[in-house]
C-alpha cells in the first residue's frame, strides 16, 4: 500500500502522495522520455480521473496546520517508518502502529535511539539521525526496496527520482499493454519492470499523480480479481476488457456443470 493515511492530526497530512494540486517538485535531474508511447494513454488517463473525480471528492484531506509544525528531519523518518509499516501490514493496522508510536514521542531518529535498540541505533548513526537522502542509500536499509524507496523521496525529501510503482500499478499498466519486458511484448513479471518499462515513455509530469490515480482505481474497478470491466467508461481501450471476468466465469460453470448431481 502506497498512500499512507494517518488517523493521527499530527501526522495525517505528512503523509500522502502530493495530488495534481500540489507545487510541482524537484524533477530536473530526471531523464527524458525515450520510448514511443502507448496510443491513446491520455484518453485513459483521463477517463480514469474522470471515474475517480467523484469518488475522491467524498475523501476530504485534512491539512491540519499542527502538520505543518513537525521538524522536517523528523517529519522524514516519520515518513519511513510509516513505508516500512505499510509494505507489510494492513491499513488500519499501520495507522494504528503509527499513531501509538506518534504519541509515546517514538517516531523520531532521537528517540528510537534512547529506547536502547541496538539494531536501531546502528541504522540511523550513519545519517546524524535522519533519514538517507538518495535512492542507493535508502535501498541499503533492510526492508527498502525500489517501492518502498522512491515513495520515501517524493513525500519525506521532496524529490521525484521514479515512479512508485504497487501492485495496484503494476497489474493496470500490464491490463492495458502499457508495459512490456525489454525488447518482447511480454507482460513485465515485478513492480520494478514495470516502473522501468513505465518511465520510458509517460512524461515526468505524471509521475507522481499516477500511483493515487490508479491504486484508487484499482480498488474500486479495476480489481485483482474479477475486476468491473463493465464500470469503466475506457474499457475499449483496454486489451484485456472483459476477458478475465469472462475467464473466471467460463471456469465457475465448468466447476459447476462437472459436478455430480
Amino acid at each position: 500500500m502506497l498512500f499512507l493515511k494517518i488517523s493521527s492530526p499530527y501526522f495525517h497530512s505528512c503523509f500522502s502522495l502530493p495530488s495534481e494540486k500540489d507545487p510541482m517538485i524537484c524533477t530536473n535531474e530526471l531523464p527524458q522520455i525515450s520510448s514511443e508511447a502507448p496510443a491513446h494513454w491520455k484518453m485513459v488517463l483521463q477517463g480514469i480521473r474522470q471515474m475517480r473525480s467523484s469518488a475522491d471528492e467524498h475523501q476530504p484531506v485534512s491539512r491540519e496546520k499542527a502538520a505543518d509544525t513537525v521538524p522536517p528531519k523528523e517529519r522524514r523518518f516519520a515518513v519511513l517508518t510509516s513505508s516500512l509499516l505499510s509494505s507489510q501490514t494492513k491499513e488500519h493496522v499501520t495507522r494504528g502502529a503509527t499513531q501509538r508510536l506518534g504519541e509515546n514521542d517514538l517516531l523520531t531518529a532521537d528517540a528510537m535511539d534512547k529506547a536502547d535498540e541496538e539494531t536501531i541505533k546502528k541504522l540511523i548513526y550513519p545519517y546524524d539521525g535522519d533519514i538517507p537522502s538518495s535512492i542507493e542509500e535508502l535501498l541499503l536499509l533492510p526492508g527498502v526496496g525500489p517501492k518502498i524507496a522512491h515513495l520515501v523521496m517524493i513525500v519525506g525529501w521532496n524529490n521525484v527520482q521514479g515512479i512508485c510503482v504497487d501492485t495496484h500499478v503494476h497489474r493496470i499498466c500490464n491490463r492495458l499493454g502499457w508495459v512490456s519486458r525489454p525488447g518482447s511484448k511480454q507482460k513485465t513479471l515485478t513492480p520494478e519492470e514495470t516502473r522501468q518499462a513505465l518511465q520510458r515513455w509517460l512524461p515526468k509530469e505524471e509521475w507522481v499523480p499516477i500511483n493515487t490515480l490508479l491504486v484508487g482505481f484499482g480498488r474500486a474497478i479495476c480489481t485483482p480479481l474479477r475486476p468491473h470491466c463493465g464500470d469503466c467508461s475506457v474499457n475499449r481501450f483496454c486489451p484485456s476488457a472483459f476477458k478475465e471476468t469472462s475467464s473466471l466465469s467460463s471456469k465457475s460453470k465448468r466447476f459447476t456443470s462437472n459436478k455430480k448431481p
